[in-house]
């Protein structure tokens, strides 16, 4: 049994970064750039208006001028300012030709087609988007390692770019064991349970934005579970399996898992919850064993699932961790690190009831968990601890 610290340290050195792939930009979104991107064009492409008012020749302004016509964003016709012209325009607009400011319409007045200005504070080039004034030919736009973030999508497609080489979000299997499991809506038999780690999981992979998500059922034999691992392995890069990763005599994970030729890289953790934790490769294939508690099963997808699939789509690894006021006194034996579903607020970490492994109503209202270092037995209130926002 390895510390918590050790298994994170130990998947972080068994993952890279997927290889990269061609996407177009609307699939790409929260995804890292494997390449830097160059702008290919000038943007704005012409001299264009900011607002809707009148293009002019600035030194014009103090006249009144004679209205000859109008420009529209979108179009395609070329229009000649000459001194003592003016033409209306709107936001989006090419410039006319020989003009060099627009006067925004609040500023105007106009009878029939005689236009007056009044803008005191008006200067050349006043409400102009020059040529290149967004990004230059040639400039870099967004360096490889950068994050396409909803505002970086907006600005890849203004400038011209329809798609992107990046790192993918890595495709998931959630294998669920148990005969004991039933689904949501049917009736319990006796000694069922309803199943609830397929809800979780995949909920949380959307969070880190992972829609590829395949959810399977294995029974409880060695047979069936090697079979559908096997498969697994084969359309996805992460596999996840919940339950089946103890001891027991129905607990079939370890051999299904060395059947199938996944390394084992390490196997239970000195953790509470979540203690008989399974993590293992194949080649490139990353595969969890998580506990089949459903406390436990997100305690491991927080701390060491999501550093892992991070880390294979190139993205900055972990939830945040911060420290804080412990607010009430716990005690714990040595020898386990405690994951203590909490709520964090104004500095404070306040532990929640119902920690046992199998109850989720409080992790429903947690917004944290609170860490309790291995070797150490008694927190006062007002201790310092870490805790991961999740």
């Amino acid at each position: 049994m390895i510390s918590v610290e050790e298994a994170k340290k130990l998947i972080g050195e068994h993952i890279s970064p997927l290889k990269p792939v061609l996407k177009p930009l609307q699939e790409a979104a929260n995804q890292i750039l494997s390449e830097d991107i160059i702008a290919a064009f000038d943007i704005p492409a012409f001299r264009q208006s900011s607002m809707d008012g009148y293009a002019i020749i600035f030194d014009d302004v103090h006249e009144e001028l004679n209205l000859i016509g109008e420009m529209a964003a979108g179009t395609a016709q070329k229009l000649i300012i000459s001194k003592g012209k003016t033409s209306r325009i709107f936001t989006g607009a090419p410039l006319p030709q020989g003009a060099d400011t627009v006067v925004m319409q609040e500023k105007t007045s106009r009878k029939d087609d005689r236009i007056t200005f009044d803008d005191e504070r008006l200067v050349r080039g006043a409400n102009v988007r020059e040529i290149g004034s967004e990004i230059r030919t040639g400039e870099l736009a967004m360096a490889k390692g950068d994050l396409l973030s909803p505002a970086a999508m907006a600005f890849l497609a203004g400038i011209g770019v329809s798609e992107v080489m990046v790192y993918p979000n890595p495709s998931v299997a959630i294998i669920l064991t148990g005969n004991e499991l039933q689904q949501p809506g049917l009736p319990l038999q006796f000694g069922q349970v309803y199943e609830s780690n397929s809800y979780s999981l995949a909920a949380a992979l959307k969070n880190e934005g992972i829609f590829n998500v395949e959810i399977l059922k294995a029974e409880d034999s060695l047979e069936t579970l090697t079979a559908v691992l096997k498969e697994s392995l084969v359309r996805n890069d992460v596999v996840l399996l919940t339950g089946g990763v103890s001891v027991g005599d129905y607990d079939f994970v370890l051999q299904a898992a060395a059947d199938c030729g996944v390394n084992q890289v390490f196997h239970k953790v000195k953790q509470k919850p979540g203690k008989p934790l399974f993590f293992g490769k194949k080649e490139d294939k990353v595969v969890f064993g998580l506990p089949g508690n459903p406390s436990s099963v997100l305690n491991c997808y927080y701390n060491y699932v999501i550093p892992a699939l991070k880390q294979l789509s190139s993205k900055a690894t972990g939830l945040k961790l911060i420290q804080a006021e412990l607010t009430h006194p716990y005690q714990k034996p040595p020898g386990l690190t405690h994951f203590l579903k909490g709520v964090y607020k104004d500095g404070k970490a306040t532990p929640l009831g119902a920690q046992e492994s199998y109850r989720l109503s409080s992790f429903a209202q947690a917004n944290c968990l609170i860490q309790l270092t291995e070797g150490h037995e008694n927190f006062v209130a007002g201790e310092t601890i870490n805790v991961i926002l999740i």
